[in-house]
């Protein structure tokens, strides 16, 4: 029996946000770039404790996307998934080109300036329909909202854990 992957090898790409129809469908908020970009994987990993759901059917139902996963045969059990995440291993998910980075991957790495200046952590990226936002916990109860452009990111150094932004502290 191989071991249980660590938290690292766990990419979160959606949760469960609600009941779908009468048969045990789910509602899925998907956080993939393409929200039906998430029917592509099997077994979904569901909650705290990763349990593999499979997906057997699933398809875009207006805004949002709706999922039928093996062994939820009704409302009542379909309910009892709402708020879980949904995740799977990032070895599943497709390697990016160079320079292309999952926010997963950027999520915690420290952030510094061009001058070293420690800003703090990466908490998360926002979406904005202009440009993407890197958001910064500061460390001391504060964020930076920081565009994720070429301009302002100059440099991801992984091995490094760490971001160099063209940014102020007190911008």
């Amino acid at each position: 029996m191989s071991p249980a992957p660590d938290a690292g090898e766990w990419v979160v790409l959606g949760r469960v946000s609600g009941i779908y129809g009468v048969r045990g469908m789910v509602k899925v908020f998907s956080f993939t770039e393409e929200r039906d970009t998430i029917l592509d994987y099997s077994p979904w990993y569901l909650g705290p404790a990763r349990r593999p759901w499979v997906l057997e059917d699933g398809r875009m139902q207006g805004e949002g996307v709706v999922a039928k996963l093996e062994q939820v045969e009704d409302r009542e059990q379909a309910r009892a998934l709402i708020g879980q995440e949904i995740a799977v291993l990032r070895a599943e998910l497709p390697d990016l080109g160079a320079g292309e980075f999952y926010w997963s991957t950027l999520t915690g790495l420290r952030v510094l300036n061009r001058e070293g200046v420690a800003l703090g952590t990466v908490s998360a990226f926002l979406e904005t329909g202009a440009n993407d936002v890197m958001v910064v916990d500061d460390g001391k109860g504060g964020e930076l909202l920081i565009p994720w452009s070429a301009e302002a990111s100059a440099g991801v150094e992984l091995a490094a854990g760490q971001i160099i932004v063209d940014w102020q502290a007190d911008w």
